[in-house]
């Protein structure tokens, strides 16, 4: 049984779904639709439907949706996933080779699942980033705005940051090494991209059993654009302000309790304490 479990306030979700639908019952494929309500409804979903006994499952939504499912899991290395892309940023997908939209059914009618790393984080896990910084602001901020776009509300909140942030300080342990940063993000990657795009470690693969950690220090404000610039260009690990580390796992923790993102999914914690999970979860992917 193919368990669907759908973002209904992803983009044209009433199409993707009734496209789907059409496909799976086309081809003789025994499913079951569960619509997400509210937050956290993906990984209640999740995790009832695994206990019970379920292993195939079908996501549609953004990275935050996959997110939530990948966590709700009891047993991922029992589970086989799809994707259907359809959320803003859908970096995961991108790092994974798995187009947007109808598109991404090929893989799962066509293809067979390959194993995939992801990173667990104690109660929480991630498929593609976890960190703190600058991005976990803007986010912050955008989730408070209650007027305009999404893309209007990034836009504003960016702005607003670029004005006032001074930097994060945090104390990262890695490979048996401790040092404290101020940091502008401070992060571990098993994708390439976060925020719709953005090539925050383009050396990161979702396949080879490691992480890669990312701090950036916060540079002076008069040189805060410039490197923000060369962060969308993919080339601020070139930087001396960038240090890339790979491992196998990673500690970030903060004077106190820090927030941090997810895949895009904020949590107050007292650290990410991050460990890769090489292989375990079979994915339909490029």
């Amino acid at each position: 049984m193919l368990n669907v479990i759908v973002n209904q306030q992803a983009r044209r979700v009433k199409k993707l779904v009734a496209k789907t639908e059409e496909r799976l019952t086309a081809a003789g494929v025994a499913y079951r639709v569960f619509y997400t309500d509210k937050p956290g409804a993906a990984m209640k979903y999740a995790r009832s439907l695994s206990a019970a006994g379920g292993t195939e499952f079908l996501v549609v939504g953004g990275d935050g949706t996959v997110n939530e499912v990948l966590s709700g899991l009891t047993d991922p290395a029992a589970c086989t996933l799809a994707m259907l892309p359809a959320g803003t940023g859908n970096d995961f997908a991108a790092a994974a080779g798995i187009p947007v939209g109808l598109r991404a059914l090929d893989l799962y009618f066509n293809g067979v699942p390959r194993p995939v790393d992801y990173i667990e984080c104690g109660t929480r896990r991630s498929m593609n980033i976890a960190g703190t910084g600058i991005d976990v602001e803007i986010l912050r901020r955008c989730q408070r705005m209650k007027h305009g776009t999404n893309k209007g509300k990034y836009f504003r909140a960016l702005v607003a940051c670029l004005l006032r942030y001074r930097g994060t300080k945090v104390r990262v342990t890695v490979n048996g090494e401790t040092r404290e940063y101020t940091a502008l993000i401070a992060a571990v990657c098993n994708g390439t991209r976060l925020g719709g795009g953005i090539p925050l470690c383009p050396p990161a693969k979702i396949d080879d059993g490691q992480l890669e950690l990312v701090i950036v220090d916060c540079p002076p404000l008069r040189t805060l654009v410039p490197e923000l610039v060369r962060l969308m260009r993919g080339k601020l690990l070139t930087r001396p302000i960038a240090h890339h580390i790979p491992c196998s796992g990673a500690v970030i923790e903060g004077e106190g309790n820090i927030f941090v993102q997810y895949d895009g999914e904020i949590c107050e914690e007292g650290a990410l304490n991050a460990r890769i999970v090489s292989g375990a979860l079979k994915l339909y992917r490029g």
